[in-house]
């Protein structure tokens, strides 16, 4: 592990095998998950240069030499004028959803940031549900979230 951002999920998860920060190598990989997912984010290539995209896999796969690592979830962060960041969009490949890649990639992103917001559908409030979001309806269609790491509080 030679990114400091970079951490390895426990044995429980065994299909998360790293979390981190998102290099310029990655961009293709998260367009591709993005893409797939029907997600428009804004301009990935800055959010990646600025350390605001994290990436979740294992090293089962990868299509390069002696690298085995596949990208199987990506989550991208806007950072906010306060404390915290903004869920730009986050999603996982499809063969993989359902494995918790999308949980620990939110857990990564609450412990770096201290405090998350999203703003989306209906049809995923249960996943933000789980995660533990406090939830407001936006509109009939839409909602807000907001959750904060443990032991912090924000104004």
């Amino acid at each position: 592990m030679d990114d400091p951002h970079e951490t390895r999920a426990d044995g429980s998860d065994e299909t998360v095998g790293y979390v981190r920060t998102a290099t310029d190598d990655d961009v293709l990989e998260v367009r591709r998950i993005l893409d797939a997912a029907m997600l428009e984010p804004g301009d990935v290539e800055t959010r990646i240069a600025e350390g605001n995209v994290l990436v979740a896999g294992d090293e089962r796969g990868g299509t390069t030499g002696s690298n085995r690592e596949r990208v199987l979830g990506t989550v991208v962060l806007e950072p906010h004028d306060g404390p915290g960041a903004h869920v730009s969009a986050i999603g996982v490949r499809r063969r993989h959803r359902g494995r918790g890649i999308g949980t620990t990639l939110i857990d990564r992103a609450v412990e770096r940031e201290g405090r998350l917001t999203a703003r989306f559908d209906d049809g995923v409030r249960p996943f933000y549900e789980r995660l533990g979001f406090s939830i407001e309806p936006i509109d009939e269609q839409r909602h807000r979230g907001v959750k904060v790491g443990r032991g912090l509080e924000f104004d």
